[in-house]
């Protein structure tokens, strides 16, 4: 059980505000990092695609899932997969929505304990989503 604490809602993520909180300590220790790499793309993809809910904006969802099959099918760092992202979003279109709720083995909380690395948890949340895999893979 997470510690309760006292953290903004996390409005758009299928998420305890204690789980969040957890997302936000993770994405300030990996920005800080100054690794050309970007990893940190690989957690705001593994956490959106990971807590998507049936609400979240389609591009949220779908460039969370696009980054997520760059990253762990095709080896795309960070920085390669945030570069993909910015010419997928010059192109004006609807997104497909996607929702699925998943329970991946991995989670932020593994990554902030050191019991998984952050490519470890995108590539749990990545199976859960097996049956959209081909859709994504057309999309990317």
């Amino acid at each position: 059980m997470l510690e309760e604490v006292s953290w903004p809602d996390p409005a758009g993520y299928a998420a305890t505000r204690e789980c969040f909180r957890l997302f936000g300590e993770l994405t300030s220790q990996t920005q800080t990092l100054q690794d050309p790499a970007f990893p940190h793309q690989h957690a705001v993809d593994a956490y959106a695609a990971q807590h998507a809910t049936e609400d979240s904006p389609p591009i949220k969802t779908t460039f969370a899932l696009i980054g997520l099959y760059l990253a762990c099918e095709r080896g795309f760092t960070g920085r390669e997969v945030q570069l993909e992202h910015m010419r997928l979003g010059r192109r004006r279109r609807e997104w497909p929505r996607f929702f699925r709720q998943i329970a991946a083995g991995v989670t932020v909380a593994d990554v902030l304990a050191e019991r998984s690395t952050l490519n470890e948890w995108a590539a749990s949340v990545w199976r859960e989503w097996e049956p959209d895999h081909p859709k994504v893979r057309e999309l990317a």
